[in-house]
């Protein structure tokens, strides 16, 4: 990137906003407003592709869940493949801010195409998003890398700053968009969610002034700084051609086992043999062909991850080792938290009593009138703060930022008004989506300050206590749905303490593990160790909507109780053996704290 002085980033930190840099609240907007956009069509996609053809206000378009499954989890996992691409495109040629704006434009034309409601622009938007995140995901987080060069002490609070915007965003998003998509029909939730996409990215690019040479286009001939001590430390180990083919070999593989899944389900076309070169069976049923070659691409990446292990030395070959253990995990903790996504969606719109009468609708209106407005209200004074300290620098900027919010204003106001003077209440299914953003704002506070006491958990144990309570989560569902008559629907107290127990799970693990990466991973070996992180993530999101397209077929077959227990107890099982794990890490990690 275009070196930021030590002059030029002090004279960027004086105007401050609760005590940081007001380009800091520029791109807590920003991220708000694309989370707005991305939860909020995430929200309603697997709901729409399944919902019935007729006989509902609103109707979808009566895919199977297995069908809605197999693509919603290949986006899922392209969504996680695509930002290492975004990264070095940014790092090496346009910038982190022109990736930003040029991530946010693709992603707005993506939501705009799904507005459309045909098949051809679904996936045309579809593949918009996956570009465009790739862009934008990476990159809006290294600008506040780069903002924070010189005062690294304080880079904790700005990120923590930060995550509430991605919080603030996500919670609006899928109110707000899931709202008028099932109040008013499918193209207003998406259609919503790409103008505030459009806006977002106005406001971003209006506050240049603000950012200076931050984020800027990287200077032709600049070498990557490493420091003193990694130099020292961390000898170099280079790609070899091997390294080069294997990466080549087992990308190709995955991409086409991402795209085979939904192509065949839906269209019936295979781009992978449907027979494996050998014959496999798994528990007496045979592996199908793009399963056994999709088997094949992560050996291979197996065999890279370990080849390059294998050549360094003992200390920063056990710590890469322990982060391959972690990755593990963290494809377990996926599969199953993801299921937000895609079963959970199911669940509470078929599954769940969402009606309310009398008292009960009132208080429930109410309680939907403070999570709303509260937090809406404190965001606001954020907003305020920020144009006392820059509106004569960027005000084209904040004044499309107090357009945006007039808007959520106008619609959250009117969806109270309409709610209240409505009588009996039908709770959105995408209501029930927004209580996990809620839960991490409630709750992160509180962790934040037991990682910082004394009784502060190892990783091991964080990835144990996360996993477990995932597991509870779902085992409250399976015990709500226990021996359920047909057509007998769920309280819905189930739900939510099932989210509840989600969120503290994700809050015990999510944010560990790319610090660890970055704690434990040396300097030549990071972008391809954080590759692989995110392949872990776009595994178990891949997993988590393939496994949730099955929920039909289990609940036919056996119960819906039963698909709930198989949640309850892969993650309760794998937490427990992480946690017995713990001296083995402990020593793997070779004092990383």
């Amino acid at each position: 990137m275009s070196t930021v002085s030590s002059a030029q980033h002090d004279e960027f930190f004086k105007s401050k906003v609760l005590g940081h840099p007001a380009g800091l609240f520029v791109l807590f907007f920003t991220e708000m407003w694309e989370r707005f956009s991305f939860y909020g069509m995430r929200v309603l996609l697997i709901n729409f592709l399944t919902m019935a053809i007729v006989g509902v206000d609103f109707p979808g378009w009566g895919w199977s869940a297995e069908n809605a499954g197999a693509l919603f989890g290949t986006y899922a996992g392209l969504l996680y493949l695509t930002p290492i691409v975004g990264g070095i495109i940014a790092d090496k040629l346009i910038g982190y801010r022109w990736a930003v704006v040029l991530g946010a434009l693709i992603m707005t034309l993506g939501h705009a195409a799904m507005a459309i409601e045909t098949e051809f622009m679904l996936y045309l938007g579809l593949g918009f998003l996956v570009v465009g995140t790739g862009f934008f995901k990476p990159n809006i987080t290294s600008i506040i890398s780069e903002m924070y060069k010189y005062l690294p002490e304080k880079k904790d609070g700005a990120y923590t700053i930060f995550y509430m915007g991605v919080n603030a965003g996500a919670f609006f998003g899928m109110l707000l968009c899931g709202y008028l998509a099932e109040r008013l029909g499918w193209s207003w939730g998406f259609g919503l969610a790409g103008i505030f996409m459009l806006l977002g990215t106005l406001q971003f690019w209006l506050s240049k002034p603000l950012f200076g040479k931050v984020g800027g286009v990287p200077e032709k001939g600049r070498e990557i700084e490493i420091s003193e001590e990694e130099k020292k430390d961390y000898k170099a180990n280079p790609f070899t051609l091997m390294d080069k083919v294997l990466i080549i070999a087992s990308s190709i593989i995955g991409f086409l086992y991402l795209i085979n899944d939904p192509v065949s389900k839906i269209g019936t076309v295979d781009l992978l043999p449907e027979k494996f070169f050998v014959d496999l069976s798994f528990g007496g049923e045979p592996i199908s062909g793009s399963i056994g070659y999709a088997l094949v691409g992560l050996l291979l990446f197996l065999v890279l991850v370990i080849g390059r292990i294998s050549r360094y030395s003992k200390v920063v070959r056990d710590r890469m080792i322990a982060v391959v253990i972690f990755a593990f995990f963290t494809v377990i903790f996926f599969l199953c938290f993801e299921q937000a996504a895609s079963s959970l969606v199911l669940f509470a719109r078929d599954s769940v009593d969402r009606e309310l009468t009398g008292a009960g609708a009132l208080s429930f209106n109410i309680i939907n009138a403070l999570l709303t407005i509260i937090p809406l209200g404190i965001i606001t004074w954020v907003l305020i703060l920020l144009w006392k300290q820059t509106h004569k620098k960027i005000l084209g900027a904040n004044i499309v930022l107090m357009i945006c919010f007039l808007g959520i204003w106008g619609l959250v106001l009117w969806m109270l008004f309409r709610e209240f003077s409505g009588g009996d209440v039908e709770i959105t299914v995408s209501w029930f989506s927004i209580l996990n953003s809620f839960f991490i704002i409630a709750f992160a506070s509180f962790f934040s300050k037991w990682w910082e006491s004394k009784y502060n958990p190892s990783a091991a144990l964080k990835y144990g206590i996360g996993l477990v309570l995932v597991g509870l989560g779902f085992g409250l569902l399976a015990f709500g749905s226990y021996d359920l008559a047909e057509g007998v629907k769920v309280s819905m107290v189930w739900l939510i303490l099932a989210y509840l127990f989600h969120t503290l799970g994700e809050l015990c693990l999510s944010p560990v593990g790319l610090s660890y990466v970055s704690k434990l991973v040396p300097a030549r070996m990071i972008a391809l160790m954080f590759g692989m992180w995110y392949l872990a993530i776009a595994i178990g999101n891949k997993i988590a909507a393939s496994l949730g397209g099955m929920v039909d077929q289990i609940k036919e077959d056996y119960s819906l109780s039963t698909f709930f227990l198989i949640f309850t107890i892969i993650p309760i099982a794998a937490g427990l053996l992480v946690a017995v794990l713990n001296p083995l890490l402990k020593k793997l990690m070779h004092g990383v704290k």
